[in-house]
Protein backbone atom coordinates (compact mmCIF):
# COMPACT_ATOMS: atom_id res chain seq x y z
CA UNK A 1 0.00 0.00 0.00
CA UNK A 2 1.33 3.53 -0.94
CA UNK A 3 1.84 5.82 1.28
CA UNK A 4 -0.45 8.32 -0.41
CA UNK A 5 -3.41 5.75 0.05
CA UNK A 6 -2.28 5.20 3.54
CA UNK A 7 -2.74 8.82 4.40
CA UNK A 8 -6.06 9.12 2.47
CA UNK A 9 -7.57 6.11 4.29
CA UNK A 10 -6.47 7.71 7.70
CA UNK A 11 -8.00 11.20 6.74
CA UNK A 12 -11.46 9.60 5.79
CA UNK A 13 -11.25 7.44 9.05
CA UNK A 14 -10.54 10.60 11.11
CA UNK A 15 -13.85 12.31 9.24
CA UNK A 16 -16.06 9.52 9.82
CA UNK A 17 -15.33 9.46 13.76
CA UNK A 18 -15.64 13.67 13.72
CA UNK A 19 -18.64 13.03 12.32
CA UNK A 20 -20.34 10.30 13.96
CA UNK A 21 -19.07 12.53 17.16
CA UNK A 22 -20.81 15.41 16.07
CA UNK A 23 -24.31 13.18 14.98
CA UNK A 24 -23.54 11.79 19.12
CA UNK A 25 -23.62 15.41 20.40
CA UNK A 26 -26.33 16.28 18.37
CA UNK A 27 -29.00 13.35 18.33
CA UNK A 28 -28.34 12.60 22.20
CA UNK A 29 -29.99 15.06 23.84
CA UNK A 30 -33.28 14.48 21.30
CA UNK A 31 -33.05 10.72 22.03
CA UNK A 32 -32.73 11.63 25.72
CA UNK A 33 -36.13 13.74 25.48
CA UNK A 34 -38.08 11.14 23.91
CA UNK A 35 -36.51 8.38 26.38
CA UNK A 36 -37.35 10.40 29.58
CA UNK A 37 -41.03 11.05 27.85
CA UNK A 38 -41.90 7.32 28.52
CA UNK A 39 -39.68 6.39 31.29
CA UNK A 40 -41.41 6.50 34.74
CA UNK A 41 -41.02 8.78 37.49
CA UNK A 42 -40.85 12.30 37.47
CA UNK A 43 -37.61 13.93 38.81
CA UNK A 44 -34.86 13.79 36.02
CA UNK A 45 -32.56 13.12 39.65
CA UNK A 46 -34.11 9.90 38.83
CA UNK A 47 -33.52 9.17 35.42
CA UNK A 48 -30.50 6.78 33.81
CA UNK A 49 -28.43 8.47 32.05
CA UNK A 50 -28.61 5.90 29.37
CA UNK A 51 -31.75 6.63 26.91
CA UNK A 52 -34.55 3.71 27.58
CA UNK A 53 -32.63 2.17 30.29
CA UNK A 54 -35.23 3.57 33.08
CA UNK A 55 -38.38 1.39 32.01
CA UNK A 56 -41.07 2.45 29.73
CA UNK A 57 -44.23 3.98 30.50
CA UNK A 58 -47.00 6.01 28.93
CA UNK A 59 -48.93 7.71 31.33
CA UNK A 60 -47.11 11.05 30.98
CA UNK A 61 -48.94 11.61 28.05
CA UNK A 62 -52.26 10.41 29.76
CA UNK A 63 -51.96 13.25 32.56
CA UNK A 64 -50.81 15.18 29.48
CA UNK A 65 -54.07 15.47 27.51
CA UNK A 66 -56.14 14.94 30.56
CA UNK A 67 -54.97 16.63 33.45
CA UNK A 68 -54.01 19.95 31.98
CA UNK A 69 -54.93 22.84 29.73
CA UNK A 70 -51.86 21.27 26.76
CA UNK A 71 -54.70 22.08 23.92
CA UNK A 72 -55.81 24.96 24.75
CA UNK A 73 -52.19 25.84 25.13
CA UNK A 74 -51.27 24.28 21.37
CA UNK A 75 -54.84 26.23 19.82
CA UNK A 76 -53.33 29.50 21.51
CA UNK A 77 -50.08 28.82 19.68
CA UNK A 78 -51.46 27.90 16.79
CA UNK A 79 -53.62 31.23 16.59
CA UNK A 80 -50.70 33.39 17.26
CA UNK A 81 -48.21 31.64 14.64
CA UNK A 82 -51.28 31.66 11.89
CA UNK A 83 -52.15 35.36 12.58
CA UNK A 84 -48.90 36.48 12.89
CA UNK A 85 -47.80 34.88 9.47
CA UNK A 86 -50.70 36.11 7.57
CA UNK A 87 -50.54 39.42 9.19
CA UNK A 88 -46.74 39.80 8.02
CA UNK A 89 -47.86 38.95 4.91
CA UNK A 90 -50.11 41.11 4.22
CA UNK A 91 -48.63 44.29 6.11
CA UNK A 92 -44.92 43.60 4.75
CA UNK A 93 -46.07 43.08 1.07
CA UNK A 94 -48.22 45.84 1.12
CA UNK A 95 -45.73 48.46 2.33
CA UNK A 96 -42.84 46.88 0.52
CA UNK A 97 -44.84 47.19 -2.96
CA UNK A 98 -45.62 50.68 -1.36
CA UNK A 99 -41.60 51.93 -1.02
CA UNK A 100 -40.63 49.89 -3.97
CA UNK A 101 -42.38 51.59 -6.73
CA UNK A 102 -43.62 54.97 -5.39
CA UNK A 103 -41.91 58.21 -4.39
CA UNK A 104 -42.97 60.54 -1.66
CA UNK A 105 -42.27 62.88 1.04
CA UNK A 106 -39.81 61.03 3.70
CA UNK A 107 -39.78 57.93 1.78
CA UNK A 108 -35.72 57.36 2.78
CA UNK A 109 -36.17 58.83 6.39
CA UNK A 110 -38.67 56.22 6.80
CA UNK A 111 -36.65 53.75 5.62
CA UNK A 112 -33.66 54.58 7.53
CA UNK A 113 -36.03 54.58 10.90
CA UNK A 114 -36.90 51.53 10.36
CA UNK A 115 -33.57 49.65 9.31
CA UNK A 116 -32.78 51.75 12.56
CA UNK A 117 -35.04 50.17 15.08
CA UNK A 118 -34.61 46.72 13.69
CA UNK A 119 -30.28 47.06 15.13
CA UNK A 120 -31.75 47.75 18.93
CA UNK A 121 -32.45 44.30 20.76
CA UNK A 122 -36.35 43.58 21.26
CA UNK A 123 -35.94 43.42 24.82
CA UNK A 124 -35.17 47.05 25.33
CA UNK A 125 -38.42 48.18 24.35
CA UNK A 126 -40.13 45.70 26.79
CA UNK A 127 -41.02 48.17 29.75
CA UNK A 128 -42.62 50.78 26.90
CA UNK A 129 -44.49 47.79 25.38
CA UNK A 130 -45.97 46.64 28.61
CA UNK A 131 -47.00 50.09 29.39
CA UNK A 132 -48.52 50.29 25.81
CA UNK A 133 -50.40 47.18 26.27
CA UNK A 134 -51.76 47.74 29.47
CA UNK A 135 -53.31 51.13 28.25
CA UNK A 136 -55.27 49.73 25.40
CA UNK A 137 -56.22 46.85 27.71
CA UNK A 138 -54.18 43.73 25.78
CA UNK A 139 -52.54 42.76 28.35
CA UNK A 140 -53.01 38.57 28.78
CA UNK A 141 -54.84 38.87 25.43
CA UNK A 142 -54.10 36.80 22.15
CA UNK A 143 -54.57 39.97 19.95
CA UNK A 144 -52.06 41.89 22.25
CA UNK A 145 -49.49 39.26 21.57
CA UNK A 146 -50.01 39.35 18.01
CA UNK A 147 -49.58 43.15 17.70
CA UNK A 148 -46.34 43.05 19.81
CA UNK A 149 -45.18 39.95 16.97
CA UNK A 150 -46.61 42.35 14.11
CA UNK A 151 -44.86 45.28 15.34
CA UNK A 152 -41.43 43.59 15.90
CA UNK A 153 -41.62 41.94 11.96
CA UNK A 154 -42.60 44.76 9.97
CA UNK A 155 -39.37 46.72 10.04
CA UNK A 156 -37.14 43.92 8.74
CA UNK A 157 -39.57 41.78 6.66
CA UNK A 158 -40.73 44.67 5.07
CA UNK A 159 -37.06 45.77 4.02
CA UNK A 160 -36.36 41.95 2.61
CA UNK A 161 -39.42 42.08 0.70
CA UNK A 162 -38.82 45.94 -0.40
CA UNK A 163 -35.24 44.04 -1.60
CA UNK A 164 -36.86 41.84 -4.08
CA UNK A 165 -39.04 43.99 -5.11
CA UNK A 166 -36.66 46.28 -6.45
CA UNK A 167 -35.13 43.32 -8.20
CA UNK A 168 -39.06 42.98 -10.08
CA UNK A 169 -38.75 44.82 -13.64
CA UNK A 170 -40.60 47.86 -13.60
CA UNK A 171 -41.47 47.05 -17.19
CA UNK A 172 -44.04 44.29 -16.12
CA UNK A 173 -45.75 47.46 -13.95
CA UNK A 174 -46.03 49.63 -16.81
CA UNK A 175 -47.32 46.77 -19.31
CA UNK A 176 -49.93 45.88 -17.01
CA UNK A 177 -50.91 49.90 -16.51
CA UNK A 178 -50.90 50.46 -20.40
CA UNK A 179 -53.44 47.40 -20.36
CA UNK A 180 -55.41 49.76 -17.88
CA UNK A 181 -54.83 47.73 -14.41
CA UNK A 182 -54.79 49.88 -11.26
CA UNK A 183 -52.26 49.87 -8.83
CA UNK A 184 -54.07 47.33 -6.65
CA UNK A 185 -54.30 44.78 -10.46
CA UNK A 186 -51.11 45.35 -10.53
CA UNK A 187 -49.92 44.46 -6.88
CA UNK A 188 -52.29 41.80 -6.99
CA UNK A 189 -51.73 40.25 -10.29
CA UNK A 190 -48.26 41.36 -11.14
CA UNK A 191 -45.79 41.88 -8.11
CA UNK A 192 -47.29 38.76 -5.73
CA UNK A 193 -46.70 36.11 -8.33
CA UNK A 194 -43.54 37.66 -9.27
CA UNK A 195 -42.66 37.97 -5.49
CA UNK A 196 -43.71 34.25 -4.14
CA UNK A 197 -40.12 32.80 -3.58
CA UNK A 198 -39.95 35.55 -0.68
CA UNK A 199 -43.34 35.70 0.38
CA UNK A 200 -43.19 31.41 0.68
CA UNK A 201 -40.18 32.00 2.89
CA UNK A 202 -41.57 34.87 4.88
CA UNK A 203 -44.79 32.48 5.73
CA UNK A 204 -42.72 29.93 7.21
CA UNK A 205 -40.31 31.78 9.21
CA UNK A 206 -42.83 34.14 10.87
CA UNK A 207 -45.07 31.02 11.83
CA UNK A 208 -42.25 29.62 13.32
CA UNK A 209 -40.56 32.27 15.09
CA UNK A 210 -43.61 32.79 17.72
CA UNK A 211 -44.55 29.65 17.92
CA UNK A 212 -42.39 28.40 20.72
CA UNK A 213 -41.32 31.43 22.02
CA UNK A 214 -41.02 32.35 25.64
CA UNK A 215 -39.88 35.80 26.33
CA UNK A 216 -43.17 38.12 25.18
CA UNK A 217 -45.83 35.39 26.27
CA UNK A 218 -44.07 35.76 29.38
CA UNK A 219 -44.60 39.36 29.44
CA UNK A 220 -48.13 39.50 27.94
CA UNK A 221 -50.02 36.94 29.01
CA UNK A 222 -51.04 36.02 32.21
CA UNK A 223 -53.89 33.58 33.14
CA UNK A 224 -53.34 29.67 32.62
CA UNK A 225 -56.01 29.74 29.72
CA UNK A 226 -53.72 32.39 27.34
CA UNK A 227 -50.79 30.88 27.95
CA UNK A 228 -48.96 29.45 24.85
CA UNK A 229 -47.27 26.18 25.18
CA UNK A 230 -43.80 27.35 25.88
CA UNK A 231 -45.35 28.87 28.73
CA UNK A 232 -47.66 26.26 29.60
CA UNK A 233 -44.50 23.57 29.06
CA UNK A 234 -41.84 25.43 31.20
CA UNK A 235 -44.43 25.31 34.24
CA UNK A 236 -43.62 21.72 34.65
CA UNK A 237 -40.18 22.39 35.51
CA UNK A 238 -40.28 25.94 37.15
CA UNK A 239 -38.94 26.20 40.98
CA UNK A 240 -42.33 24.90 42.49
CA UNK A 241 -42.48 21.53 40.37
CA UNK A 242 -39.82 19.52 38.74
CA UNK A 243 -41.84 17.16 36.97
CA UNK A 244 -39.31 16.70 34.13
CA UNK A 245 -40.93 13.35 32.41
CA UNK A 246 -44.36 15.59 31.41
CA UNK A 247 -42.10 18.29 29.93
CA UNK A 248 -40.88 15.97 28.22
CA UNK A 249 -43.81 13.97 26.87
CA UNK A 250 -45.18 17.57 25.97
CA UNK A 251 -41.94 18.84 24.02
CA UNK A 252 -41.82 15.27 21.98
CA UNK A 253 -46.12 16.11 21.20
CA UNK A 254 -45.39 19.68 20.29
CA UNK A 255 -42.51 19.02 17.84
CA UNK A 256 -44.05 16.19 15.79
CA UNK A 257 -46.72 18.69 14.12
CA UNK A 258 -44.09 21.25 13.85
CA UNK A 259 -42.11 18.71 11.88
CA UNK A 260 -44.95 17.94 9.70
CA UNK A 261 -44.97 21.74 9.36
CA UNK A 262 -41.49 22.09 8.29
CA UNK A 263 -41.67 18.60 6.12
CA UNK A 264 -44.91 19.96 3.90
CA UNK A 265 -43.68 23.31 3.34
CA UNK A 266 -39.76 22.14 2.88
CA UNK A 267 -40.76 21.28 -0.82
CA UNK A 268 -42.65 24.27 -1.61
CA UNK A 269 -39.67 26.40 -0.24
CA UNK A 270 -37.37 24.82 -1.59
CA UNK A 271 -39.22 25.15 -5.38
CA UNK A 272 -39.91 28.96 -5.03
CA UNK A 273 -36.45 29.76 -4.21
CA UNK A 274 -35.02 27.64 -7.10
CA UNK A 275 -37.18 29.29 -9.09
CA UNK A 276 -37.09 32.86 -8.23
CA UNK A 277 -34.53 34.03 -10.60
CA UNK A 278 -35.47 37.37 -12.63
CA UNK A 279 -34.62 38.85 -16.05
CA UNK A 280 -35.00 41.75 -17.49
Amino acid sequence: MSRQKFASIVWNAVIFLGLVLVSVVVLWPILYTVSSAFAPGNSIAALSPIPFASGFTASHFGYLFSSTLFFRWFLNSLIIALSVSAGTLLFASVAAYIFSRFNFVFKKGLLTTMLVLQIFPSFVGMIAIYVILLRIGALDTLWGLILVYLAGNMPYQMWMVKSYMDNIPRGLDEAARLDGASHLRVYLQIILPVARPILVFLAVTTFAAPWMDFIFPKLVLRSPEQQTLALGLISFVSDKNSDFTTFAAGAITVAIPFMIFFLATQKSLISSLSSGALKE
